[in-house]
């Protein structure tokens, strides 16, 4: 009991002194957080409104392969985009192996089929009433989508959840393709990860622990608030 109260306390004190080494891990969590989400956001949206909204030939094969990707293995994913983004790979010339922006790519991967999945499911589990009365009212395409995605808001914001989580808790693929380097491509979850491997018994692995886990609480927390606000339909759209 007394070598958990001291690890507990030595960590506690650790975070309450501000340690640059753990508050670098925090800032590089943040980074690769805001930026892969955001990405997946941006890539991803379009992507899922599209599938859950379209009428088109392939629409099912789509949604299989959509829904496939949400298992893609994390560390197959960094294996292959680190040979394409080593010298001799076909990115080479971008020079982004073992940095911060290979480590972005790889999480956006890895974000992106919550994204495009998850939007696509909430989209169709709409009312039809929904969908058809806005076409009915002459909406266009983007003005269809913004619809569809503001009232599947709860499931849109599962996905965005899903794929945040993702961002901070997978450690494969951005070990392989950032190199883990100290002070430099270390995230919270691949630090503490060598922690536990080379320094068994430092408490800066239990202060690590601490503030993955308070992040991921406040991260998560702070995106259900967001999910549960309601909003109100509205329906208005000029003929087109």
């Amino acid at each position: 009991m007394s070598f958990l109260w001291h690890q507990f306390s030595s960590a506690v004190s650790l975070i309450v002194h501000g340690d640059p080494y753990l508050m670098g891990l925090l800032w590089v969590s943040i980074r690769l957080l805001v930026v892969s989400t955001t990405a997946a956001l941006i890539i991803g949206l379009p992507m899922g409104a599209a599938l859950g909204l379209g009428r088109f030939r392939g629409r099912g094969a789509l949604q299989v392969l959509a829904n496939a990707s949400l298992a893609l293995p994390p560390v197959v994913v960094g294996v292959v985009l680190l040979i394409f983004i080593l010298p001799e790979g076909p990115l080479g010339s971008l020079r982004i192996e073992f940095t911060l922006k290979a480590m972005f790519v790889a999480q956006t991967i890895l974000a992106l089929p919550y994204i495009v999945a998850l939007t696509a499911a909430a989209i169709q589990g709409l009312p039809p009433g929904v969908v058809d009365q806005a076409r009915a009212l002459g909406a266009g395409r983007i003005q269809l989508g913004v619809l569809a995605l503001r009232e599947a808001k709860v499931g849109v914001m599962a996905a965005v959840i899903a794929a945040a989580a993702s961002t901070i808790s997978e450690v494969g693929a951005v070990v392989i393709v950032g190199g883990n380097i100290t002070n430099h491509t270390e995230s919270l979850a691949s630090a503490l990860l060598a922690e536990f491997t080379f320094a068994p018994n430092d408490p800066r692995e239990t202060a690590t622990a601490l503030i993955l886990l308070a992040f991921v609480l406040v991260l998560v927390g702070t995106l259900t608030v967001l999910q549960q606000r309601t909003g109100q339909l509205r329906l208005r759209f000029r003929g087109s």
